[in-house]
């Protein structure tokens, strides 16, 4: 039977059972329709708010699977998504109508302790990583949440626990085995298509599919001293102005991320505390134990806690510690900024707007950076921004597609509110569907802009990668 796909201009191509035969007969993975088993999870993403039905999926066992699907997609004219993780934001990973290719099947990891590397393929989750480097105690910088996708975390910069000590995640990416527009299998790095290595460390899936990163790797645990600690939001004002304060001090072995939201029922939260607004501050000292347990007892000693679990833990319990915040298949609707730091003016809008909470699973989160991030040019990288002492994160979290609009407009509020506090820039991992053009300028700043447009041409001149944070070139 004869199927539709839709086009990369926006029309249809039909595609007949001789043309789909012949790809099936070279291709390792498995080709999936909408009337097949196994469909339904395959375009479910993260966010429940993305709700795209591919005309065709085809889930990738290695590169040649996906040189195979790129030669494919561009031979007809398809619209193309690429998924990885599928834990984006936005939910590029799934198109409507077109061919999606999946490499979440791609979950090799191969680590050389003794060159402290690690070569991860494009499927794998931060979980993949951390649970094979960690058997060495090394570890690379990835991002807050296990099930986040290495892929699109590294190709929009990557930040994370360590990014103090070591940079964005992209700035540790040694090489990259890509599949190009044209369906050829290239490695990129800094000696070998330096400009399309340069293009993919912060650029988006713009110019190529990543089918693996090689990381360099950093001695990390494999235990390490974090935690959290939670306050009645009542004191919220003094707690982040002390944590202005305690983490403008810290060496950069020590990362804080500050949340102000609704207790969830947590275990590690007092009963009679859930459901109350509450302003806590996870932390994670990846250096040594003992000097970490000095460093963090101020911070423990501030006023008066309802709850603290820093102790010292597995850094991949750490690297999970927010799993339960962010679950798969709630709908999710996020504004962030990069701030140069917080003062006592953003810290009341804060707590202003955290108090208009919606939802009891939204929060506005603060995530730590400064450190290694700044010691590299704006123009070493895309990712750029390397100005920024921390990430505002409004994030917006709830169950029922009937309350799209008061918790998107509590979001947004929080967003308007918080802009003149920014440093103008954006991260690109965080942006939504809807923030377009004036935002991806924002996250690559001029000069990143002009080189990224002038490598698309090059690297993707009939804009096959186009189902992404689009760069025009």
């Amino acid at each position: 039977m004869t199927i539709e796909l839709k086009a990369a201009d926006g029309g249809t191509v039909q595609v007949s059972p001789e043309i789909l035969q012949a790809f099936k007969a070279g291709f390792a993975g498995s080709v999936i329709g909408p009337d097949d088993d196994g469909y339904e999870p395959a375009r479910t993403v993260w966010n429940a708010m993305i709700d795209r039905r591919p005309g065709l999926i085809v889930r990738c066992s290695g590169t040649a699977d996906v040189v195979r699907a790129v030669r494919f997609a561009s031979q007809h004219h398809f619209l193309l998504s690429v998924r990885g993780g599928g834990h984006n934001i936005a939910g590029l990973a799934v198109c409507e109508g077109g061919l999606m290719i999946d490499l979440s099947p791609m979950t090799g990891v191969w680590v050389d302790p003794a060159a402290r590397t690690a070569r991860a393929q494009a499927g794998c989750t931060l979980g993949d990583v951390d649970r094979e480097t960690q058997l060495h105690g090394l570890a690379a910088v990835l991002g807050f949440v296990s099930a986040t996708g290495i892929a699109g975390l590294t190709v929009g910069g990557g930040f994370g626990y360590l990014t103090r000590r070591h940079g964005w995640t992209c700035d540790t990416v040694l090489s990259m085995e890509v599949v190009t527009a044209a369906g050829e299998p290239v490695r990129a790095a800094a000696d070998e298509n330096a400009d399309l290595f340069w293009a993919l460390r912060g650029g988006g899936g713009n110019f190529g599919i990543v089918t693996s990163f090689e990381y360099r790797l950093f001695p990390v645990g494999p235990e390490i001293l974090g935690g959290a600690i939670a306050w009645r939001a009542e004191d919220a004002s003094e707690v982040l102005d002390f944590y202005r304060q305690f983490t403008a001090a810290t060496p950069r072995e020590t990362t804080c991320v500050a949340v102000l939201r609704v207790a969830p029922p947590a275990p590690w939260l007092p009963r009679e505390i859930h459901g109350q607004p509450i302003v806590a501050i996870f932390v994670c000292h990846s250096g040594g134990i003992e000097e970490g347990e000095e460093i963090v007892a101020p911070l423990r000693a501030f006023g008066k806690p309802v709850a603290d679990i820093v102790t010292r833990r597995p850094y991949t319990q750490m690297q999970s510690l927010l799993d339960a915040t962010q679950p798969k298949g709630r709908r999710y609707y996020w504004k962030s900024h990069y701030l140069p730091g917080v003062d006592a003016k953003a810290i009341e809008v804060l707590i202003e707007h955290a108090a208009r909470i919606v939802s009891p699973h939204s929060a506005i989160l603060l995530f730590q950076l400064d450190g290694a991030l700044g010691e590299l040019p704006a123009e070493h990288s895309p990712a750029g921004n390397r100005d920024a002492a921390l990430v505002l994160n409004v994030a917006g979290s709830w169950e029922n597609a009937a309350d799209d609009a008061a918790n998107m407009r509590w979001a947004r509020a929080c967003f308007e509110a918080m802009q003149a506090f920014s440093t103008g820039g954006a991260y690109i991992n965080f942006l939504t569907e809807e923030e377009g053009a004036e935002r991806i300028a924002a996250a690559y700043g001029k000069t990143n802009l002009k080189r990224l447009a002038e490598l698309k041409k090059r690297f993707d001149p009939d804009r096959l990668f186009h189902h992404t944070k689009n760069i025009d070139g």
